[in-house]
């Protein structure tokens, strides 16, 4: 290896490093700040709790959803070209560029009490604003253009000649897509499906906008942060990072032995 690549290396190195401890360094010191003692203080916090089980639940159910409408719309985006197939790609990557609050105050004037779809929906008993369903909309809103890009992306990786050889030995196009095109997308979906559980649980700005109540664990740990200060905010934020980090670190593990196994 030349010096001068020697050089190169050892500076990308540095850099790398100060970007690693940029991030790793403002958890690890809120973790080691709290302790167990305080993690275990926040776990016997049932508001707490409460907080982190409804965010746990309305992700879940967003990511479900997501992949529900998301899957199909990727694939017409990585199979198809159709007018205004582009507009349709900037509109999927909107949530991810404006404010949060201003989504949340769009989602509102749209399924509020006095909103667009709120209001009639009302009328037949369905409250969206403050509810378990207002705070699955708006993570879902924000959140969802992470499956959509990672699955069209996996799509598209796929060559389309595998799906024209199955329908030529006799099978549909959802059979092909299913049997040939989705297994070999599968990773990336997971992938897609990860991210957007873990950028829901991380939703503030549109959740507290649509739905202050029930309270999300960002929701809490911002409203005992105001009321108390750091010391009482500080342990239910080390819980729910805790959880978290453990639960995505489990995840990218088997995505990364799934990854090894593909290889192999």
């Amino acid at each position: 290896m030349k010096r001068s690549d020697e050089v190169i290396f050892a500076v990308m190195a540095i850099l790398a490093a100060i970007a690693v401890i940029f991030i790793a360094l403002p958890i690890a010191n809120m973790l080691a700040s709290v302790g167990i003692k305080g993690i275990a203080k926040a776990i016997a916090d049932k508001n707490a709790i409460n907080a982190i089980l409804v965010s746990f639940e309305a992700a879940f159910l967003a990511t479900l959803i997501s992949l529900l409408f998301g899957v199909p719309l990727a694939y017409l985006l990585a199979r198809k070209n159709f007018p205004g197939k582009t507009l349709i790609e900037s509109i999927v990557d909107l949530p991810i560029i404006i404010p949060h609050t201003v989504a949340g105050i769009a989602l509102l004037m749209v399924f509020g009490s006095s909103g667009l779809l709120g209001a009639p929906l009302e009328e037949f008993g369905i409250r969206i604003a403050d509810s378990m369903l207002g705070i699955t909309i708006a993570m879902m809103f924000v959140s969802a253009p992470f499956l959509i890009n990672y699955a069209r992306e996996g799509f598209e990786a796929v060559d389309p000649r595998l799906e024209n050889i199955a329908m030529s030995l006799g099978a549909s196009r959802f059979k092909a897509m299913a049997t040939v095109t989705m297994p070999l997308s599968i990773r990336s979906i997971f992938v897609g499906s990860l991210m957007t559980w873990a950028r829901a649980i991380s939703e503030f700005g549109a959740v507290v906008v649509i739905a202050y109540f029930p309270m999300v664990a960002p929701t809490y740990i911002y409203s005992e942060y105001l009321q108390y200060g750091l010391s009482k905010a500080a342990p239910v934020a080390a819980l729910l990072l805790l959880i978290c980090v453990v639960i995505f670190i489990s995840l990218r593990l088997i995505s990364a032995r799934w990854k090894r196994y593909d290889k192999d």
